[in-house]
């Protein structure tokens, strides 16, 4: 993260101008403060003009008090363009705008297309299925026709809370959900899988068990039977559809189907794979209640197909109930991602050793990762002095030297180690960007400083 000295370290006055404003004193009414903002991805910019602000901000109580004032944090920032600079024109109104200069996190689009045509297949079959399902059970009054028409109430809603749960989980990060929404899909679908647990199957049961001692044998089975067929080759369709959802989101994340099906990132996918395959599963048992009872005259094998049908979907609910629970929670991320970041991270020639590493499944694809680290000093104060020479220092120490002085010498030494802070922060920047390189899932990149030395001994 880029502290407030690095901030200042990189805002430089386009113009030495009397009392530190064209035209104004600092903080004056109506006035603006001119400022250059140094455009460098390595952030090694100007290391001479960072040095001279730097000094400037310390030296300068007025100017500092402007810069930490509410007037200042409403400054206009007014930068010029040319080769190396960017034209840049806004207001600062907020003390986390102006001096931490948030990363522009770029938002990774998950290609969720298969997961979406999923849904909307399932949604439309669903009411087809239940239009169906509700004509025959009107007129036959079977039991376990009933236990299909409550089953596909329950799809149909279910469907829709995982279309809601797409939809919302797009939405851009805001300041009250910086990590975005994208956890929105786990929400929605562990409420569909308790729908399907409470509505689905506990009603199913409760429906069978009641009528396994009065039940009577069903009327109009013709068409019973006709509906079970329709409704087997509709469901049959959306299942295939969820099956192709399911392969492409194995493939986008490398895992085999089973691994997906268990650890997939978007369960939406899997949701509906294992709800419709429940539900042609539910139509076999259906087709084959019926034929029991018609072959052998005895009603109890309807209301005893009702509570096997319940005791699938309980079996789905559970399972879709445990993956999205384990989701929301906090997953980490893949193994092999993982081992991917840290082998990186400990073959750093700027890393000493790695503490308390850890990730988190923020989306589906989308990952957070902190590590704090104890870093080499010889190293990092190395690569800075290879970016900015070793002159210039050298000869600021000999001249604070032979004048003997010891405020100038501790100015020097201050100096450096604000610069020398400041590449401490370059090189956490470096790193943050080659994790996200190496590992494109990765949004989020938080990485401290760590004292192995106990302060308390």
């Amino acid at each position: 993260m880029q502290s407030p000295h690095r901030l200042f370290s990189r805002l430089l006055l386009r113009s030495p101008v009397k009392g530190y404003s064209r035209g104004t004193s600092v903080g004056g009414g109506g006035g603006s403060l001119h400022l250059l903002l140094q455009l460098d991805e390595r952030n090694d910019g100007c290391v001479e003009a960072n040095r001279s602000f730097s000094s400037l901000v310390r030296s300068n109580p007025q100017l500092r008090g402007f810069l930490l004032s509410s007037r200042g944090l409403g400054v206009r920032c007014s930068v010029s363009l040319d080769r190396d600079t960017t034209s840049l024109t806004g207001s600062f109104s907020s003390h986390r705008n102006f001096f931490t200069r948030a990363k522009q996190v770029k938002r990774i689009e998950i290609n969720d297309q298969h997961s979406q045509r999923a849904v909307t297949t399932a949604l439309w079959c669903n009411f087809l299925v239940f239009s169906l399902k509700f004509g025959v059970w009107w007129t036959s009054s079977s039991h376990v026709i009933m236990a299909e028409v409550v089953h596909s109430v329950a799809d149909f809603a279910n469907q829709a809370l995982l279309a809601y749960g797409l939809s919302s989980s797009r939405r851009a990060p805001d300041a009250l959900h910086p990590y975005g929404y994208s956890k929105e899909r786990f929400v929605w679908s562990l409420i569909s899988a308790v729908g399907i647990f409470c509505l689905g199957s506990g009603a199913t049961i409760v429906n069978g068990v009641q009528n396994l001692w009065t039940s009577h044998p069903p009327p109009n089975m013709e068409y019973a039977a006709l509906v079970i067929g329709g409704s087997f080759l509709i469901e049959g369709a959306s299942l295939l559809v969820a099956i192709q959802s399911v392969k492409k989101g194995a493939a986008q994340e490398g895992m085999t189907i089973r691994d997906y099906i268990w650890r997939g990132h978007d369960p939406t996918s899997v949701a509906v794979m294992t709800e419709d395959g429940a539900a042609v599963t539910g139509l076999a048992i259906a087709a084959a209640s019926l034929v029991a009872v018609k072959v052998t005259g005895n009603p109890i094998y309807d209301p005893i197909g009702s509570i096997v049908v319940g005791n699938l979907l309980g079996m789905v609910a559970i399972f879709l109930i445990q993956r999205n629970r384990h989701a929301l929670i906090g997953r980490a991320m893949d193994d092999q991602d993982m081992r991917k970041v840290l082998h990186f991270l400990k073959n750093d020639s700027a890393v000493d050793a790695l503490y308390d590493c850890k990730s988190e499944v923020i989306g589906p694809g989308s990952f957070r990762f902190k590590a704090e680290i104890d870093f080499n000093g010889q190293v990092v104060v190395q690569n800075y002095l290879k970016r900015t020479g070793r002159e210039e220092w050298a000869k600021q120490f000999r001249e604070a030297a032979k004048r003997g002085d010891d405020s100038a010498m501790l100015n020097v030494m201050s100096n450096y180690g604000e610069e020398v802070v400041t590449a401490l922060g370059s090189e956490v920047d470096r790193l943050e960007k080659e994790i996200q390189e190496l590992v494109p899932g990765i949004q989020h990149v938080d990485i401290e400083a760590h004292n192995p030395i106990d302060q308390s001994l």
